[in-house]
């Protein structure tokens, strides 16, 4: 069980790293644009690209979890550890794949990290919109003065 938690825990801090790596990535790249006037479909192309990026972060952090359950045989196949894991990091939880007894433990651990990187996730979406909505209300501000 002691290992199941440490293994739990590494893979929790590697799906951090991936995470914060591509949160930094995409801010860096995000940075010029509210120094310029943003229009209504460049605002919307930007939140489509943003929530795109956001979801392959959390595809590569499933996939993450996937290769050692397929790696570890804890579920027989890749395809079904993919699968399992989408359902557990996402807390869907059909229940139509299980881990092995010994293995729970870490199916709840990811069942949290899930619930911790989507809540980062939607704190990041959230400041940008934010960001967007106040370079909107400036451009609007500026134009009508």
């Amino acid at each position: 069980m002691i290992a199941h938690l440490l293994v739990g825990f590494a893979l929790m801090a590697l799906c951090v790293v991936i995470h914060a790596a591509g949160v930094v990535w995409r801010l860096r790249t995000l940075g010029r644009l509210f120094d310029t006037h943003v229009r209504f479909w460049h605002g919307t192309w930007l939140f489509i690209r943003i929530f795109i990026w956001i979801v392959l972060l959390h595809l590569t952090e499933i996939s993450v979890w996937a290769a050692y359950y397929s790696w570890r045989d804890a579920i027989p196949d890749p395809q079904s550890a993919l699968y399992f894991s989408a359902v557990t990091y996402t807390t869907t939880g059909y229940g139509d794949i299980v881990l092995p007894e010994e293995w729970r433990l870490l199916g709840a651990i990811e069942a949290l990290t899930g619930i911790l990187m989507c809540g980062w996730s939607t704190g990041f979406y959230f400041a940008i919109v934010s960001r967007v909505s106040a370079a909107w209300a400036r451009t609007n501000t500026s134009s009508h003065s």
